[in-house]
C-alpha cells in the first residue's frame, strides 16, 4: 500500500465508529458460513461498529448469478475431475500476478452496482471470505476510486490458499494454520501481512457441551456409538450410497443423517428400511449441538465443516475428497492425525466398522480437538483492529 493510503486508512481508523464491510460469493456454503460468522464475532466485539454483510452475487444480473453459482454446484457434483483440473491450472502464483489487471476486470465488469454500495458504505476495512470482492476492491484501490483507503483483507477459508486469494491490494491474509502461512509466504507474501487465525466459525462451536445430556435430549441412545453423516448445506455428495454400505455393519451403532436443504433427498432416505436406529434431518442450526454428541463424522473435507468438527473435537472420515481444495483439506487433516480416509464407499464397512470400536478413535478426537479453533472468528477481528490501529 502507499504511503499515501497507509495514512488515510489509519486517520480512518482513528474514528471511534468504524463501517466494516463484509464480503463473500455463494459459491459452496462455507465462504458465506465464514461471513456470518464473523459478522456475528465483530458486533460482540466491537458493537459501536457498523457492520454490513453482502453477497457479492445479488449485485449482478440474474443470468449470471444463476450461472456462476449453478456452474460451481454442477461442476464439483458431476464433473469432479474437470474441477480439480482447473483448480490446478489456474493455481500458479506468477500467473495470477501477470493476470491481475485481466481478473480485476472479468471481476468488476459484471459487479458495478457492488462496487457503487462499497463507495456508499464507505468502510474502513473489507473483510473478503472469497476471491471475488478481493479483485473488485484490488481494481478499486489501485484507481483511487475509495476514500478513506479501507484495510483489505483476504480470508482463506481452506488450509491451503489457491493461488487466487493473492491480491497484490491485499493487506492482510488471515489464514488457517501455519502450514497456510508458509505457503503464502513462499509464494510471495510478506510474513508481517500473514496472520494465522484458523478459519471463521460460529461462536457456538465455542462452548463445551456435554454429549450424553445431548443424546437424551435429542433421542440418540447412549449405549451407542453416534455417526453423524453430513450432506453439506446444499444438500450434495453420496448420501444415499453412504448409507447403504454403512447398513452392512453388523457392530451395533446409530445414525444421524443431515441432508441440508436437499429435502427430496430427505425424503427418498425416509422411505428405506435401515438395520440401525437412523435420525434422518434437513437444514440444522445447531449443528454444533449434533456435533458434540457424536463420536465420528462421516463428510466431505470442506475448510467449515472441518473447522466446526475440530472446534468441537470430533474426528473425520473422509470418503473421496474432490480434486482440488477438498482434497488439499483432506491432506491437512491426515497429516496431523485428525481424520480417516477412504477412496470408495464400498470400504466403508470395513474401515468404519472397525474405527469405532478401536482406541484409534479416541487418538482422532484428540487430535482433532488440538487443532481446533473455536475463537477462531473473534481473532480475525482483533487481528484487522490492531492493523487498523494508528501506532501510539
Amino acid at each position: 500500500m502507499r504511503s499515501q493510503d497507509r495514512q488515510t486508512t489509519a486517520g480512518a481508523a482513528a474514528k471511534d465508529r468504524m463501517n466494516i464491510l463484509i464480503a463473500t460469493v455463494t459459491a459452496g456454503a462455507g465462504h458465506l458460513q465464514a461471513a456470518a460468522a464473523l459478522e456475528e464475532a465483530w458486533r460482540c466485539e466491537r458493537p459501536v461498529d457498523k457492520v454490513l454483510r453482502l453477497d457479492v452475487l445479488d449485485f449482478t444480473p440474474r443470468l449470471y448469478r444463476k450461472a456462476y453459482v449453478e456452474g460451481y454446484v454442477n461442476l464439483v457434483e458431476h464433473a469432479p475431475e474437470v474441477w480439480g483440473a482447473v483448480f490446478a491450472k489456474t493455481d500458479n502464483p506468477s500467473l495470477s500476478r501477470r493476470m491481475t489487471r485481466v481478473r480485476r476486470l472479468l471481476a468488476g465488469l459484471p459487479t458495478t452496482r457492488f462496487s457503487r454500495e462499497i463507495g456508499r458504505f464507505a468502510p474502513d476495512a473489507v473483510l473478503c471470505t472469497h476471491f471475488m470482492p478481493l479483485e473488485i476492491l484490488g481494481r478499486l484501490k489501485a484507481q483511487r476510486a475509495l476514500q478513506p483507503v479501507p484495510l483489505l483483507a483476504s480470508v482463506v477459508t481452506d488450509f491451503e490458499a489457491h493461488a487466487l486469494w493473492m491480491e497484490p491490494a491485499v493487506d492482510l491474509y488471515c489464514v488457517a494454520a501455519e502450514e497456510t502461512k508458509a505457503r503464502l509466504v513462499a509464494r510471495g507474501a510478506p510474513p508481517g501481512s500473514v496472520a494465522v487465525t484458523g478459519i471463521p466459525i460460529s461462536t457456538r462451536f465455542a462452548a463445551r457441551l456435554e454429549a450424553a445430556g445431548l443424546r437424551k435430549t435429542m433421542g440418540l441412545r447412549d449405549d451407542l456409538p453416534v455417526v453423524l453423516v453430513l450432506s453439506g448445506g446444499f444438500g450434495m455428495g453420496p448420501v444415499a450410497s453412504i448409507l447403504g454400505e454403512l447398513n452392512k455393519i453388523e457392530r451395533p451403532l446409530q445414525l444421524v443423517v443431515v441432508c441440508g436443504r436437499n429435502e427430496r433427498l430427505r425424503r427418498d432416505l425416509a422411505v428405506q428400511e435401515r438395520r440401525h436406529p437412523t435420525h434422518l434431518l434437513g437444514f440444522v442450526t445447531n449443528m454444533q449441538e449434533w456435533m458434540a454428541a457424536s463420536d465420528l463424522i462421516v463428510s466431505k473435507p470442506g475448510g467449515l465443516t472441518s473447522s466446526e468438527a475440530l472446534a468441537a473435537g470430533k474426528p473425520l472420515f473422509i470418503l473421496n475428497p474432490i480434486p482440488g481444495q477438498e482434497a488439499a483439506n483432506s491432506d491437512f487433516l491426515l497429516e496431523h492425525g485428525a481424520a480417516a480416509k477412504a477412496n470408495r464407499v464400498e470400504d466403508l464397512p470395513f474401515r468404519l466398522g472397525q474405527l469405532l470400536h478401536t482406541r484409534k478413535l479416541g487418538q482422532l478426537a484428540r487430535a482433532a480437538r488440538k487443532l481446533g479453533r473455536p475463537h477462531a472468528a473473534a481473532d480475525v477481528c482483533r487481528v484487522v483492529c490492531a492493523r487498523l490501529t494508528p501506532a501510539a
